[in-house]
């Protein structure tokens, strides 16, 4: 029934609004552009290094306000590594696949963007209270949590997931690739798959000797999601990670879909097949969560007259087969409720 109501021209037209209305393409050889800067912190020691990518310019006059993606970086990492993907993302705003919007990214070492249980680094209120605040005065980007995003890999992409669910209100999306998050809800429950890669050192600096294993469920995205996931409604959410990561973080980020699929909370969740922890597929799977922020910027029209036309009919059919009819809502999965 459906399949004849859909005709070839009218699959034609779905497409189309599927896409979107792309951003407009800019000259072959447009490009933007990177500095580098130290910023004074009263919450972690010394001067923290920071990038900032701003896109090739499109030749307008006013004032732009672009969108502003916090980008964390992985552990042992530094603010240098935003420079690996300036060139993708260069040809990305170029041919409009991408809309423009500043990027930035702090050098953070390991400390995992949080504020340790001792009180000698805060990284997360260094982000929070002093470095977006900054970003906000030094550059033309809008101050609208809607147009603020934030997202990382690796340790980068467990921080922005840790930020954006204590902080649901302060962004318009978080987008993580391949965290480094455990599959757990207490501390108890980490095994041996986890711990060979993130040391007791590690976690006895960063949640105190011994763990202080309240703290760690309390900065743990699973649990905050667990625990609270109505608080996430409004937070758009990407989650992906390799089916063959060395680390195998596919089990904590699987872990974590579950958790969101089971409260019905809607998101994206990519396991990308054949794809490891590092390597070449590492920029191309970057560019996907970016494309997922991009769709935040501008929306695509994906809910044109065919969707809701064709909805109404499986409504009735689904009445006719004594099942209820939901009412939409774009935040959660559909029948989850």
């Amino acid at each position: 029934m459906v399949d004849a109501m859909i005709s070839r021209r009218g699959l034609a037209a779905m497409a189309t609004a599927m896409l979107g209305a792309p951003a407009p393409a800019l000259g072959k050889d447009a490009a933007g552009t990177i500095r580098f800067d130290r910023i004074p912190s009263a919450n972690v020691p010394g001067d923290v290094p920071v990038a900032v990518y701003l896109p090739p310019d499109d030749g307008g006059t006013e004032s732009r306000q672009l969108p502003l993606l916090l980008l964390l970086h992985g552990g042992n990492g530094s603010e240098r590594d935003l420079e690996r993907f300036i060139p993708a993302i260069d040809e990305a705003i170029r041919t409009g696949r991408l809309p423009p919007l500043a990027i930035a990214m702090p050098g953070a070492g390991r400390s995992l963007y949080m504020d340790y249980r001792d009180g000698s680094q805060r990284w997360e209120s260094f982000i929070l209270a002093e470095w977006l605040p900054w970003l906000r005065r030094t550059l033309d980007v809008s101050s609208e949590a809607s147009k603020t995003f934030i997202g990382g890999w690796s340790m980068g992409g467990l921080g922005s997931l840790r930020i954006a669910f204590k902080n649901p209100g302060a962004f318009g999306a978080v987008a993580a690739v391949e965290p480094a998050i455990e599959p757990a809800l207490s501390w108890d429950q980490i095994g041996p798959r986890v711990r060979f890669w993130r040391s007791d050192e590690i976690y006895s600096t960063v949640f105190g000797s011994p763990v202080d294993r309240d703290y760690w469920r309390s900065n743990n995205p699973a649990s905050l999601a667990s625990d609270d996931p109505e608080r996430l409604l409004g937070l758009n959410i990407y989650l992906e990670v390799g089916d063959q990561d060395m680390l195998y973080l596919n089990e904590g980020v699987e872990f974590l879909h579950r958790i969101l699929f089971d409260a019905g909370l809607g998101h994206e969740y990519r396991l990308v097949r054949g794809a490891d922890h590092v390597g070449p597929s590492l920029e191309p799977r970057l560019l996907d969560a970016l494309g997922f922020i991009g769709r935040q910027i501008n929306p695509p029209q994906w809910i044109d007259r065919q969707v809701l036309q064709t909805r109404q009919v499986m409504d009735e059919q689904k009445t006719a087969a004594g099942l209820p009819v939901e009412i939409v809502d774009p935040r959660r999965i559909r029948g989850s409720r």
